[in-house]
Formats: structure tokens, sequence, C-alpha cells
């Protein structure tokens, strides 16, 4: 399933709040990934809060991205 995201808010402790084009929002914990490549680069809050919605996904100024069917994959359901 390819869903394409719709916004995304940092919040706290590397966790990333997605919306998703099917309505959904979801969570999604990046602390794991921050120790590779481009992404070591987010360690620094502020420029992990720098993250955007562009095209179909998110992007940092760095522009480090993911594919957004990784990020619905990898990501928890928010039950509100």
């Amino acid at each position: 399933m390819y869903l394409s995201v719709t916004g995304v808010v940092p919040e706290n402790e590397f966790i990333l709040l997605l919306s998703f084009e099917n309505g959904e929002k979801r969570r999604m914990d990046m602390r794991p990934y921050l120790n590779h490549g481009i992404f070591k680069e987010l360690k620094d809050p502020m420029k992990f809060s720098l993250v955007r919605v562009n095209f179909d996904t998110i992007q940092w100024e760095n522009e480090a991205d993911l594919d957004p069917e990784f990020l619905y994959e990898n990501s928890t359901l928010v039950n509100e």
C-alpha cells in the first residue's frame, strides 16, 4: 500500500507525528536510525526539528528523506 505523507510534526525524543493521505496519524521513532549515514546529522534537536513534507514524503534541510512506505510500515497508529 502506497500512502503519501500529508503532514509532519517533530515531537520530543526524536519522534515524528505523521499524517497520511488516508487520514491516519502515526508516530515514528527516529532514534534507531540516527546512527546511520546522513541521519547522524539529525542528532542535533534543532536540525531534527526542521523536517517538512516534500512531495509525498518528509525531508530535512540536509536532504535526508525516507520513503513514505517505510514511514508507514515502521510507525505506530495514534489512537485519538
